[in-house]
C-alpha cells in the first residue's frame, strides 16, 4: 500500500526495474528503508549515476570523504566513480528513494542536451535542497512515475514513458539548480575539518606521490598527530585510505577504458606493477586482468545503500 512521504509516493520493497545495464538504457527506482546496524562498512562507487533522496528526518553521506549532513527532502546527486556512502543514524530505519541510471555514451553523443542537464552531479557540493514550491514540482514528477509503474501496460510502453518522465524531471532539476539553498553543516572541530581537507587532498592527488610525512608537513600537524586522528576521524589509516582511493580509480579506469593495466597502475599512483596487484588483490580478491574481464557493480565489501 502506497503512502506519500515528504511529498513522495512511498511502498516499502516497490522497485521498478527498466532494462539491464548491458541493455542500454537503464533505470531502477528503488523504494525501501535502512537502518543504522546495515551502514555501510566502506565507501563505494558506481559505472552508472545514482540519486539518493532522503524521505527520513535525517542521515550523513560521505562523499569523496567529506561528511554532509541531510534532511528529508534533499536530493544527492553521484556521478560515475564518485567514491561515497550513506550513514544512518539509530533508532528507526531510515526510508529512502534511490534512482540508478545509465545511458549508453553513443546515446549521449547523439544527444547532446543531456549532457548539459546531467550538470548538477558535477558540483563540487552534489546535494540539492529547494524551498517547499519547488521540492513540490520535483517530487510530483517522480510520483509520476512511480504512478506509472502501477499500471497495466506493455513492458516497452512503460520503458518509454518512464525515460519521458524522467527526462523531464532531470531537466526540471537542471533549470533550478541556481535555487539551491543547501549549506553544508559547521565540522565539529577544527582538527576534524583538517582532517576531511586531508582526504579531500588525497582525493584529487592520488596520482602523486603521498606519504604520512608529506600529507603532515603540508597540512601543519604532526606525523603522530595526523596518524592517530586520521583513523579516529574516518576510521581508517592513512595508508589504508589512500590505497583505497587509488583503488577506486583503477576500478573506475579498469571498466570503463581499454588503458593497459600497466598505465593504469602508474596513472593511480603506484609505484610498481607489482605493488598494484598487490594492494588491488588486496581489496578486490582477484586481480586487475579477472577484475576487467568481469568487473563487479561496487568497488569494495559493503552492504546495501
Amino acid at each position: 500500500m502506497s503512502e506519500l512521504i515528504n511529498g513522495i509516493l512511498y511502498e516499502k520493497r516497490h522497485d521498478i526495474i527498466i532494462n539491464n545495464m548491458s541493455d542500454g538504457i537503464y533505470y531502477y527506482f528503488d523504494y525501501d528503508e535502512r537502518s543504522f546496524q546495515v551502514n555501510m562498512d566502506f565507501q563505494h562507487f558506481h559505472s552508472f549515476y545514482e540519486i539518493h533522496i532522503l524521505l527520513a528526518k535525517s542521515a550523513s553521506h560521505l562523499v569523496e570523504g567529506i561528511p554532509y549532513t541531510i534532511h528529508a527532502g534533499d536530493i544527492v546527486l553521484l556521478r560515475p566513480s564518485l567514491l561515497h556512502k550513506t550513514i544512518y543514524p539509530q533508532g528507526a530505519p531510515s526510508r529512502r528513494l534511490i534512482i540508478n541510471f545509465l545511458y549508453p555514451q553513443e546515446y549521449l553523443d547523439s544527444h547532446p542536451a543531456f549532457s548539459r542537464i546531467l550538470e548538477p552531479f558535477g558540483q563540487d557540493i552534489p546535494i540539492f535542497r529547494f524551498d517547499q514550491e519547488k521540492t513540490a514540482i520535483l517530487s510530483d514528477m517522480l510520483n509520476q512515475v512511480f504512478l506509472l509503474s502501477t499500471r497495466s501496460m506493455p513492458a516497452d510502453i512503460l520503458n518509454t514513458m518512464v525515460h519521458a518522465e524522467f527526462t523531464r524531471f532531470l531537466y526540471r532539476l537542471w533549470e533550478l539548480r541556481s535555487f539551491n539553498v543547501y549549506v553544508p553543516e559547521k565540522f565539529e572541530s577544527p582538527l576534524s575539518e583538517k582532517i576531511y581537507q586531508i582526504t579531500s587532498y588525497i582525493h584529487n592527488h592520488y596520482s602523486e606521490e603521498l606519504s604520512l610525512e608529506s600529507l603532515a608537513e603540508q597540512f601543519y600537524i604532526s606525523t603522530y598527530y595526523l596518524s592517530h586522528r586520521f583513523r579516529q576521524v574516518t576510521g581508517y589509516t592513512l595508508i589504508h585510505y589512500i590505497q583505497m582511493t587509488r583503488i577506486r580509480s583503477a576500478q573506475y579506469a579498469l571498466i570503463n577504458t581499454r588503458e593497459k593495466i600497466t598505465d593504469i597502475s602508474a596513472a593511480c599512483g603506484f609505484t610498481s606493477f607489482s605493488q598494484f596487484n598487490r594492494v588491488f588483490r588486496k581489496f578486490c580478491g582477484v586481480s586487475p586482468s579477472d577484475f576487467r574481464r568481469d568487473p563487479v557493480t561496487s568497488s569494495f565489501p559493503t552492504h546495501s545503500a
